[in-house]
């Protein structure tokens, strides 16, 4: 049977054993989904990108990602570390500037990959804007899920929302570092939360070395907790418009998370804004080789 090649990258930092670590498979054209969602799961990382050759021979890849549980249309962590690690196949070790063009399920996302005097980053356009999602955000079921006070959710004009750009997250803030802290999916507050609410719940204040800092629980979809989350930070925009916390023009902010589980990361946001409205968002970052080797896919 065929072995293909795999790597693992950390993502959203500049140091091994840090921010968010992502499996990256290759030649991946003759897997099946269930061959795909079988390796996901062996690999137990919060998401495994399946690169393959392009449909449109003028892009750089198409590519499938995946949970440990279900295949996602677009996630940022897997678009950062896959574009950092084929543009450095495809350039050598010097310095230079690529386009990384990705075929994903949510559509087609360029990304720039920079590498100078040896530091490497890479930067997407988000494939969709955010948009508001139905669901309940009632300050008690969002605390009683959390193990909160009520009285800890929400700071300044922030208050709970549910935004969607292909993946979908509640936004919850919270009044300080110390309760970031403290949260963590509790019991059956927690089942009624992501039933009446969502599954995957992004809870954030502001940073002390960052401008926000975050943690997000998705334990349904295979993730206790995730390091750094690309797509939460991007609709994290979102939220941030809805907070009166945007102004006209471009800002650029700087987002912490997997902190409190020992992982950091670092992610910059970017987000343009006219007449009111998120015109478009763009996610950064950086990643770092660990490991690399070959893996035999499961039986057909």
């Amino acid at each position: 049977m065929t072995r293909l090649p795999f790597a693992t990258t950390d993502v959203f930092t500049t140091q091994r054993y840090a921010g968010n670590p992502l499996a990256i498979v290759e030649q991946a054209d003759d897997l099946t989904t269930e061959q795909m969602q079988r390796m996901a799961r062996e690999f137990n990382l919060s998401e495994t990108i399946f690169v393959q050759a392009p449909d449109d021979a003028s892009h750089t890849a198409k590519v499938r990602i995946f949970f440990p549980t279900a295949e996602i249309p677009f996630a940022g962590h897997p678009t950062i570390g896959c574009a950092i690690h084929l543009a450095t196949k495809r350039n050598g070790p010097g310095d230079f500037c690529d386009l990384i063009t990705l075929e994903e399920v949510a559509g087609l996302v360029p990304v720039i990959v920079t590498r100078a005097g040896g530091a490497i980053s890479a930067e997407f356009t988000a494939p969709k804007l955010p948009v508001p999602h139905p669901g309940d955000t009632g300050p008690d079921m969002i605390a009683a899920g959390l193990g909160i006070d009520v009285g800890e959710i929400g700071f300044d004009r922030h208050r709970p929302g549910i935004f969607a750009a292909g993946p979908d997250f509640l936004f919850v803030p919270v009044a300080s570092l110390e309760v970031l802290e403290r949260a963590k999916p509790t019991g059956p507050g927690w089942q009624d939360l992501i039933k009446h609410a969502n599954e995957s719940v992004y809870v954030y204040t502001r940073g002390a070395t960052s401008d926000y800092q975050a943690r997000m629980f998705a334990p349904e979809h295979g993730m206790p907790e995730d390091p750094a989350t690309g797509s939460a930070s991007a609709i994290f925009a979102a939220q941030l418009l809805a907070a009166g916390e945007l102004a006209e023009g471009t800002q650029a902010l700087r987002l912490a998370q997997g902190v409190e589980m020992g992982r950091p990361s670092e992610i910059g946001l970017s987000i343009d804004v006219k007449d009111g409205a998120v015109q478009a968002i763009r996610v950064s970052g950086s990643a770092v080789p660990v490991m690399s080797g070959h893996v035999t896919p499961p039986a057909e």
